[in-house]
């Protein structure tokens, strides 16, 4: 059995127009298939729609509660005297909220893209920071025009195309019948407005290429690959619009002396094996002056002799990492017949020389071994 009309639009049978007018309006706001894909509320809109079709004009009206019945009149669009203006009206909402905006012009200003530069640093910049100048080509704002995008003395207008709404309606064919909808206004694009004397700097952008300096502080600790970000500094929006945001991608050089580990600076120091052997003070450059590196006697290779507080301070910290100190021991790969001699004769002092002769060594048991096996 077909639906009583009256029951469709949840009116009673002597609801005014306007109050028929009104129900259709919020049903078809949740029962329209651009705002609900739900092939049964499609359904229930065709059904809503033939009510209020029927119902909205007297004629139809009057005849429907003689015993007409459903069916009198036909879907919104098919029938002689339909409003357009209402199912724009109703679904202006709509159309707005597929195009990510509301109702209304869409404003020229924009955003500017955010910039990234590279800046290359030193490993004495890691440990004190540092600041830099920076110099790049970006968007700025038109200093003829100010980023209004007109030459000067004159302004936007409103566009006669659109009323200043910045949308136009347009009609279309659909399975449901003549819909209306919403769609950007073609001579304004749909701002709303027309620039009838756009800028000669600018050609009406509101922004020009031009090279800026920024001057960017970069703390200590900071790691190579760190982005520092400075809110503002990058392209400038359109038409006047904020500017993007600046970021700054460091790139900290090999060092020839230090390599660093964490808080901490690490070098080699090679050093002869006399020192190594009796002890000594050796001068170490740092990026804190030269400092006296104190050497004990009988220093091994690979030992580390550490310097307190002379390393790197790490980001949002006040105590500095140490320098780690890595002895490298220069054993001599050829000696002149003096120091032969010299070394023999230590060597016959400590023993070691019978031993390296007579085959005594510390291998010598680990040989006999292999031997009897």
């Amino acid at each position: 059995m077909n639906e009583d009309y009256y029951d469709l639009l949840g009116v009673s049978r002597d609801a005014s127009t306007e109050e028929i007018k009104k129900a259709y309006r919020k049903l078809a706001r949740t029962l329209h298939p651009d705002v609900n894909p739900d092939p049964e509320a499609a359904e229930k809109f065709k059904k809503v729609s033939q009510a209020y079709e029927t119902l909205s004009h007297a004629d139809k009206r009057r005849q429907y509660d003689m015993g007409g019945g459903p069916g009198m009149g036909g879907f919104p669009g098919g029938g002689a005297g339909f409003d357009f203006n209402d199912i724009f009206d109703m679904f202006a909402g709509a159309a707005g909220m597929r195009g990510g905006r509301g109702q209304g012009p869409v404003p020229r200003q924009r955003r500017g893209s955010d910039v990234l530069r590279r800046v290359g640093i030193e490993l004495r910049d890691v440990v004190f920071g540092t600041e830099k100048e920076i110099r790049f080509r970006t968007a700025g704002r038109c200093e003829r025009c100010n980023g209004s995008c007109c030459e000067p003395g004159t302004s936007p207008t409103r566009c006669t195309a659109c009323g200043g709404s910045g949308h136009v309606q347009r009609v279309a064919q659909s399975l449901l019948g003549q819909m209306v909808t919403m769609a950007p206004c073609p001579t304004c694009e749909g701002h709303g407005d027309v620039i009838e004397s756009p800028c000669t700097a600018c050609s009406g952008h509101g922004r020009v290429t031009t090279e800026r300096d920024v001057t960017v502080r970069i703390p200590s600790g900071v790691e190579n690959g760190t982005r520092i970000q400075l809110r503002g500094e990058g392209e400038v929006g359109e038409a006047g619009g904020p500017a993007g945001d600046l970021f700054v991608e460091l790139s900290v050089a090999e060092h020839d002396t230090f390599v660093r580990d964490g808080e901490d600076l690490v070098t080699t120091v090679e050093v002869p094996m006399t020192s190594a052997a009796l002890g000594a003070t050796v001068p170490l450059e740092t990026f804190d002056g030269v400092q006296e590196l104190d050497i004990r006697p009988g220093a091994q290779p690979g030992e580390e002799i550490t310097l307190k507080g002379l390393g790197v301070t790490p980001l949002r910290r006040e105590r500095r990492g140490d320098i780690r100190v890595v002895l490298d021991v220069d054993i001599p790969t050829s000696l002149t017949d003096e120091e032969r001699d010299l070394l023999e004769q230590f060597a016959r002092i400590r023993g070691d020389e019978a031993t390296r002769r007579n085959g005594q060594g510390p291998f010598a048991k680990l040989r006999e071994r292999l031997r009897d096996l």
